[in-house]
């Protein structure tokens, strides 16, 4: 009798087991109908392998996610309470909650591009009216419970009928085949750069797919290294400029200004003096000097993005900005400007087939004696073009040696000096080896200026800071003041000499540029997330970076983000690390400026 109650009880729950194995690939199903709002906001792909792997990558992580929940929250209750009334109740209002977690996920991730976690709750919950705008989250609840108990009861009704078919390891196969799948083509796109595939590594929660690179190429497999240009992301109307812009061109062109903007990559605001670049110090003595100014990166992408858009990198990753030329440019060109833009090969490979420099007659050079040499031939080159131009002209000249510690073959440099920062040994190096370099781009820099006639517009300014170590991917990562914070001085025809000790930053050029040249008079909020340089800014951060690492610039501290909500704060220079929470305010109108210029 004793033995056969025990065997009755085992069969009870070996049931129990079987249904809550069906109601969480069930939920699984479900989970992935939610998810399909990601695809939402990153693109959908647009090849069929991109498809495949989407599709092998989906069925795994959301099934596996949902065999998790059932595992930590519905297993050790089918032990402990094995009766099935109390179960499916308990079972429909946990994988309820579940969805709805899911469903608020991909709302946070629509609008921030971040996924939840303390932080992104924290943030989301201060902007809650903004992201729930109707009664779909009181209704939304209550229907999936409803589904959710109506899924338990059938599934308990018909999974004797389940079990004599058999199908519980034919889906099991299934779907663990997909899973091990997903991650192993993963770890081929890492390894080989098919960003078509390794672009949605952060869209679904809590997935961290596979990768191998160094272990394929300690074994001879080698990547591809060849960047796909089709990342795609949320294809939602683009409203850029916001409004139509209202410029008056000046009827007599002798009244049109030319431009010249010299970006040098790897130019630190520290190292302007009159030892290493005395002609740029004494150039910014002579005209207007920003002596508190940041770019919009801490590379040359999100950095000349920010140039020429005067919009937060943020956008850059955007497919609609692949095809869109920056509004500044197309006004320069209806105003009848000849524009051009002098770079080197490296520079202006990643741009290739985007729409950045539409406007703009690219000069792109090359050489293998190094950037210094190339440096050099776009100086020259500019110098040719600007000279055999019959009408007004606008145009940036890029310059890249610092950034790779270069110098001309034979070049007579200056004497090293004892860094005015701490440094390790092999940093000192570098360091007085980049004020080589900076020396000859002063020198550079004399022959730009000496080319040009005073009435021109002069902008001076780093692409992007530096810092002194030989690891690409540290620099890379690195958004600290010394990557970050550049010189700008602007010489304006007629203007006198001044210091602007108020904050600015790259955003501020185009509106500069519309207002006072193009004479646009829509404020700048209508084409860029900056305001005239000749103003302070109504902002207390500067945005620094792109959509998955950027930093948050305010007066007393740097925040430094990345999509998935992890956050560090530190004291204005960098140096030490603050325990205190991120002000969800600023970070909410940071949010909200990416994605401002979008129609939801």
């Amino acid at each position: 009798m004793v033995e056969r109650k025990k065997q009755m009880t085992r069969d009870k729950v070996s049931r129990l087991v079987n249904w809550g194995h069906w109601f969480a690939f069930f939920n699984g199903f479900l989970a992935m109908i939610v998810g399909a709002r990601y695809l939402s906001s990153v693109g959908y792909p647009e090849t069929f392998i991109g498809w495949g792997y989407l599709a092998v990558s989906t069925i795994g992580h959301f099934s596996f996610l949902a065999f998790i929940v059932y595992v930590v929250f519905l297993f050790p209750v089918t032990l402990l309470l094995p009766y099935s009334k109390i179960l499916r109740g308990y079972a429909a209002l946990v994988a309820s909650l579940g969805l709805c977690i899911l469903l608020y996920d991909t709302i946070v991730y629509d609008d921030y591009g971040i996924h939840l976690s303390p932080f992104a709750f924290d943030l989301a919950w201060t902007d809650l009216n903004a992201l729930l705008k109707s009664t779909s989250y009181i209704v939304t609840p209550i229907s999936i419970i409803l589904i959710e108990l109506t899924a338990a009861n059938f599934i308990w009704k018909r999974i004797e009928k389940l079990e004599k078919k058999q199908l519980g390891n034919k889906a099991i196969a299934f779907v663990g085949i997909c899973f091990i799948s997903s991650h192993l083509v993963h770890i081929w796109a890492d390894a080989s750069d098919v960003t078509q595939i390794t672009r949605f590594d952060d869209t679904y929660p809590l997935s961290y797919p596979a990768t191998a690179r160094s272990f394929m190429e300690s074994h001879g497999i080698e990547g591809t290294n060849i960047e796909d240009n089709r990342y795609q992301t949320k294809s939602r109307k683009l409203s850029y400029p916001v409004k139509p812009l209202q410029c008056k061109t000046p009827l007599i062109q002798e009244q049109q200004s030319n431009v010249l903007i010299v970006s040098v990559d790897g130019l630190r605001a520290d190292m302007v003096n009159e030892q290493t670049m005395p002609f740029l110090t004494q150039y910014q003595t002579d005209n207007k000097q920003f002596i508190d100014h940041f770019s919009g990166g801490n590379q040359f992408k999100t950095g000349i993005f920010s140039i020429l858009y005067g919009l937060q990198g943020n956008y850059g990753d955007r497919k609609e900005f692949y095809h869109t030329a920056p509004v500044m440019t197309q006004t320069l060109a209806k105003a009848g400007y000849q524009q051009a833009i002098f770079l080197p090969q490296d520079n202006a490979n990643p741009f290739i087939g985007r729409a950045i420099f539409d406007e703009l007659t690219p000069f792109i050079n090359h050489s293998d004696e190094g950037s210094a040499k190339t440096d050099s031939k776009n100086v020259a080159q500019f110098i040719n073009w600007q000279a055999s131009q019959q009408s007004h002209w606008f145009s940036i000249v890029n310059l890249t040696a610092p950034k790779h510690y270069d110098t001309p073959i034979g070049f007579l440099g200056i004497e090293t000096v004892k860094p005015h920062i701490m440094l390790k040994p092999a940093e000192k190096v570098l360091y007085n080896q980049y004020r080589q370099s900076l020396y000859f781009i002063d020198q550079q820099l004399n022959q730009l200026i000496d080319s040009v006639d005073k009435d021109t517009v002069v902008m001076i300014t780093g692409t992007h800071g530096q810092v002194f170590s030989s690891n690409p991917s540290e620099v890379n990562q690195n958004l600290s003041p010394g990557n970050v914070k550049v010189p700008f001085v602007m010489h304006w025809p007629k203007a006198a000499a001044d210091t602007v000790t108020y904050r600015t930053s790259h955003y501020g050029i185009v509106p500069t540029i519309m207002s006072q040249i193009l004479h646009c008079n829509n404020p700048s909020t209508d084409y860029s997330s900056g305001y005239s340089l000749l103003q302070p800014s109504e902002q207390s951060w500067v945005y620094i970076g792109d959509s998955r690492t950027f930093a948050i610039y305010q007066d007393a501290e740097i925040t430094v983000l990345d999509r998935h909500g992890k956050y560090q704060i530190y004291d204005i220079n960098y140096d030490k690390r603050l325990k205190r929470k991120l002000s969800a305010p600023e970070l909410i109108q940071v949010m909200r400026e990416g994605r401002r210029l979008y129609n939801q």
